[in-house]
């Protein structure tokens, strides 16, 4: 609602209408001593006889009672009231323009004051009080300057309150306008506690950690006092940035002025802690509660699934159903990101009916969360339904559809919904080109993969970073044309990293282009000159392509240099019966399943799998053991575990933390055949949807 201040006067007449005087009447009193509306109707009636509501002094009294004091009274009734008063001065109006404003109407309050101008009826201090309030529960920035310049006009400078000051401060902080609330609040001769409290509430709401913890140091340093609600605001900018030392420090100055029976200042803490990756404390404040709300179970839960400790995540939102704590909005988000890198499913799905089962609010952010979690799990087509029934979508609702498509082995299908996003006049930013890109990738779709990488800077205006040009890159190796994406590489703008530099490495093994191979090794040694892992690629080429003279003379190399041959272990996950099982590559410590393992590879091999000994360990000795090596990879422990532990039909959903390996995948593709299962395997890369001895695919990873 916008009014002209042009028409309201910078000066009001010293006079108006005579009131006679009323002198104190104990009647007014009375009103303190209502307790129900009932009781306020019998002393308005009795104002009403005696004629005493034509009074001010009583008027005013009666009117607060009814718009702010009594439990079960409604504004409405007070404004009923203020329209029969005669005269309402300012102390009227203020009194209405809190009600409005408490009772959730801050328009009224805002044409309430208007008409106040237009009578003529001079505003004090409190009057500005409360319509800046009212403006700031709007975020009406345009009417709060309005205010502002009014108050300008109509005060000097030394007749501007405290409680004038503290509202303008409050009021910029609420509209984003933290520059100029930082000026009101630098130009305040004294600062009080309100107008510091302001400044941090706009700092946190607009997320300006820094400014946070600057105006902390400098409160500091000043000698003010600060109470629990400042330290609160000041922990959550601490997890934010990471700044352990002063988060370390308030926790000390909390225990040592007797602070710790503050539940939020406690859950702020463990919300801290969680952030600056110290979980062991965290977890330790958390246990000590007495009392947890859904706040703190959610700070420990968010803690968990932010430093990649999913499954402890789990655990804990296990505990808070025990507990009969109900999820909020942050608690479901963060359950939802666990389940999806965990392949949680059933989890997942859970937290999903509670949602429709409470009928909560599908907010954008929860919505993108379940998009993402069955795009991680595989289920395309409930990530789907979820986009669509989604009724407001943001560009991460759109980017998280566009990558589970691509992930899953449905390039073009994605980048008919990235068409679709442009078409809604939906900016795409720079990880919805990681997803469109990675889309051409996995479906082999070069050309596209050119243009989208071309439309980025012309059509949207969004400059290509090294992860958008490491997703050609690949593409072009994948497609075996190694010459061109050696030839980007070399016209990139900027220097490549390592892992462009690996990534086509690794397809020069594949393609057996030794030559290139070579150079590419040799800027990768110039970044990283002892890791192991590129030598080896080197040396896969060289044998891909008959030399293996050269190489053994890599591998010699090697052990000359010292470098030692490292790999992260094979770890595969696999959800039954609501718990995630995690296995290990070889093993032992399952010994139903290497026997289950044993009956599976003995079955496939009958229909037609061969084992490819290549792929098990390098300390492997004999034919037998390189067989056994690879018979126990991390993914065959659990697929199989996953086909003696469900029912009949039921997919196997495997995650795995490496690329899943070419013997591995041939298996896979055998036993979706033999078992007449389907098989989900999420490698490092993408999905693999094995289905009747074919996968989703078409052996392209």
């Amino acid at each position: 609602m916008v009014f002209a201040l042009s028409i309201f006067p910078s000066h009001f007449p010293t006079t108006k209408t005579a009131i006679p005087k009323f002198p104190a009447n104990p009647k007014t009193f009375i009103l303190e001593k209502c307790k129900t509306t009932k009781d306020f109707n019998q002393v308005h009636a009795s104002f009403i006889k005696t004629r005493l509501f034509h009074h001010p002094a009583a008027a005013e009294p009666l009117l607060e009672a009814a718009a702010l004091l009594l439990p079960d009274s409604t504004v409405d009734y007070a404004f009923s009231i203020f329209r029969k008063l005669e005269h309402p001065d300012a102390s009227a109006y203020n009194i209405m323009i809190r009600g409005f404003t408490k009772e959730q109407s801050p328009q009224k309050s805002i044409v309430l004051f208007r008409q106040m101008i237009e009578q003529l009826v001079r505003p004090d201090p409190f009057t500005y009080s409360g319509i800046l309030k009212a403006i700031s529960k709007l975020g009406a920035l345009k009417e709060g300057e309005q205010i502002h310049a009014h108050v300008l006009k109509s005060m000097e400078k030394f007749d501007r309150s405290e409680f004038v000051e503290n509202s303008l401060v409050y009021m910029y902080a609420s509209c984003g306008q933290l520059q100029s609330a930082r000026t009101e609040f630098d130009e305040m001769s004294e600062r009080s506690l309100v107008a510091w409290s302001s400044m941090f509430s706009g700092y946190v709401r607009c997320g300006n950690w820094l400014e946070v913890v600057g105006l902390f140091r400098k409160m500091r340093g000043m000698g003010i006092y600060f109470n629990e609600t400042t330290l609160i605001s000041v922990l959550k900018a601490c997890g934010r940035l990471g700044d352990l030392e002063l988060g370390e420090w308030i926790h000390e100055h909390a225990v040592a002025n007797g602070l710790m029976k503050n539940d939020n200042l406690i859950t702020s803490l463990v919300d801290m802690y969680a952030k600056c990756g110290r979980l062991g404390t965290a977890r330790r404040l958390f246990d000590s509660m007495s009392s947890k709300d859904v706040v703190a179970w959610s700070a420990m839960i968010s803690g968990y699934s932010h430093s990649d400790q999913r499954r402890e995540a789990l655990a804990l939102f296990h505990e808070m159903q025990k507990a009969n704590v109900k999820p909020n909005e942050v608690t479901m988000i963060s359950v939802l990101s666990c389940c999806g890198v965990l392949g949680a499913l059933e989890t997942g799905k859970w937290v999903h009916s509670y949602i429709k089962r409470k009928n909560l609010k599908l907010t954008v952010n929860l919505s993108t969360a379940l998009v993402d979690f069955y795009a991680k799990c595989g289920c395309m087509d409930i990530a789907l339904e979820v986009f669509h029934a989604t009724p407001s979508k943001s560009v991460w609702t759109w980017t998280a559809l566009i990558q589970g498509l691509a992930s899953n082995g449905r390039g073009e299908t994605a980048l008919e919904y990235f068409n679709l996003m442009v078409e809604e006049n939906v900016e795409p930013n720079e990880v919805t080109f990681i997803g469109v890109l990675s889309a051409c990738n996995h479906a082999g779709l070069v050309d596209q993969g050119h243009a989208y990488l071309a439309r980025m800077s012309q059509d949207f205006g969004i400059k290509p970073k090294v992860e958008h040009y490491g997703c050609v890159v690949d593409m072009l190796g994948r497609a075996g044309l190694i010459e061109d994406a050696h030839d980007l590489i070399t016209k990139m703008p900027f220097k490549p990293n390592t892992v462009i530099w690996r990534t086509l490495l690794a397809s020069c093994r594949l393609h057996k282009k030794p030559e290139i191979a070579e150079e590419a090794l040799k800027q990768v040694a110039r970044l990283e000159p002892m890791h192991s892992g590129d030598y080896i690629l080197l040396a896969d080429a060289y044998a891909s392509a008959g030399r293996l003279g050269d190489a053994t003379k890599v591998r010699d190399k090697m052990k000359k240099m010292g470098v030692e041959k490292k790999k992260s272990p094979g770890c595969s996950y696999i959800e039954v019966g609501g718990v995630v099982h995690e296995f290990l590559a070889e093993d032992k410590g399952h010994p139903e399943v290497f026997e289950a393992v044993h009956e599976v590879m003995e079955r496939i091999k009958r229909g037609g799998y061969e084992p490819d000994s290549t792929q098990g360990r390098a300390e492997a000795e004999g034919e037998g053991d390189k067989e056994a090596s690879v018979a126990h990879h991390s993914e065959k422990l659990a697929m199989a575990f996953g086909i003696i532990r469900p029912g009949e039909g039921t997919t196997v959903r495997v995650y795995k933390n490496l690329r899943m390996c070419s013997d591995c995948h041939n298996a896979a593709k055998v036993i979706s055949s033999v078992y007449r299962r389907d098989i989900v395997v999420r490698d490092r890369s993408r999905f693999h949807h094995f289905k009747d001895g074919s996968c989703s695919c078409h052996d392209f990873w």
